[in-house]
């Protein structure tokens, strides 16, 4: 599989531009801000239907137009197909593949495989929780459909449990019955949402540290913890055992929506002990474990992007990340970088068919 061409207009700064790809590598480089990783924002579009990087979707139309259009010609295997996405303002997103449209955006998830390594992963450090469960259901989502609509129902049964909470605060008054019967439903939804991601992080975690392994050249151990509440009570128990604390704050305390996942190197957080470039090491090596697990459940290989991922890295680190992606287990690569002559002198250093954009 992999991107031909693309074409977009009235995305973020751009007003109108195409590009067509090589089989391999594609690189951009230019100044900060002129656009670079919008570019990469468009491939990830097509992918996922949303930004990577600005969930507000309209906040994507260029300033003073009032639509954008993203359109992107692939072949996939050996046939082609054309994926347009759209959105004028005041309207719904439209989404269409070879010129039908999809009626529920779900059932593209997982079509188009592709993981992005970008300077923002660096919220799956910093930020809390809720970030690094996106990362976990992300992975899986685009191949396990039965997980996603599990998902999107445990979240909407969570927030009618939440509802009900302030609802009965707000009127002073109890009904067990109608809560239980969406501690039911938790329960049901919860349970098999902790079944697979415990079974995913068994088969992931270790092909993570293999890839930080090469990365750091070997001179640094790092884990990936999942942390669960489940991995102790079931979820009707600890829905039962927090009921009365749910009451006083109107949310539920329990549950597979508090799961996370710890970063450690050595056996201290990465986040207060790990320097920036064994940080973003680590979070290359979590996608490039993203990459490695989508490429053997899917049998495609993903379209990679490498959104300024030299920067903060030391020369060695570069090169053995240059060393891994540029093999045949790896398909079609995107790169952005601020320093042309760097990109192309570490490109020149592989064996790849290559392409530069100067923007």
């Amino acid at each position: 599989m992999y991107l031909q061409k693309i074409s977009l207009l009235n995305f973020k700064n751009i007003e109108s531009q195409s590009f067509d790809f090589q089989q391999k590598i594609n690189c951009f480089v230019g100044d900060n801000g002129i656009g670079k990783t919008n570019v990469l924002d468009a491939i990830y579009y097509l992918s996922f239907t949303k930004s990577y990087f600005n969930s507000v979707a309209v906040q994507n139309i260029r300033h003073g137009e009032g639509y954008f259009m993203i359109e992107g010609d692939y072949l996939l295997n050996d046939r082609n197909e054309k994926i347009v996405c759209s959105l004028k303002k005041g309207q719904k997103k439209v989404l269409k593949r070879n010129g039908k449209s999809y009626e529920k955006f779900s059932e593209h998830i997982g079509q188009l495989p592709l993981v992005i390594i970008s300077p923002a992963d660096r919220d799956l450090v910093t930020e809390g929780s809720d970030t690094r469960r996106k990362f976990i259901d992300g992975v899986i989502s685009q191949q396990d459909k039965n997980y996603l609509k599990d998902l999107l129902s445990y979240n909407k049964v969570l927030s009618q449990r939440n509802a009900l909470l302030k609802y009965f605060a707000a009127n002073r008054t109890f009904d067990a019955l109608n809560l239980s019967v969406y501690d039911e439903q938790l329960s049901e939804y919860g349970s098999r949402i902790y079944e697979v991601r415990k079974s995913f992080l068994e088969e992931f975690i270790p092909i993570f540290n293999e890839k930080y392994q090469i990365i750091s050249g070997d001179r640094e151990r790092v884990n990936l913890l999942y942390k669960s509440q489940l991995h102790d009570f079931s979820i009707q128990h600890l829905l039962k055992n927090s009921l009365q604390k749910d009451k006083i704050i109107q949310y539920t305390t329990s549950g597979i929506h508090k799961d996370d996942l710890s970063f450690e190197i050595g056996s201290y957080s990465i986040k207060k002990f790990g320097s920036q470039g064994q940080q973003k090491s680590y979070l290359i090596a979590l996608k490039l474990a993203q990459f490695e697990f989508i490429k053997q459940q899917s049998n495609l290989v993903p379209i990679l992007l490498l959104d300024d991922i030299f920067d903060k890295l030391d020369e060695n680190r570069v090169s053995q990340i240059i060393d891994l992606v540029n093999n045949d287990d790896f398909g079609q690569i995107f790169i952005t970088d601020t320093h042309s002559e760097r990109t192309e002198n570490i490109l020149k250093q592989g064996s790849k068919e290559y392409q530069i954009f100067k923007l």
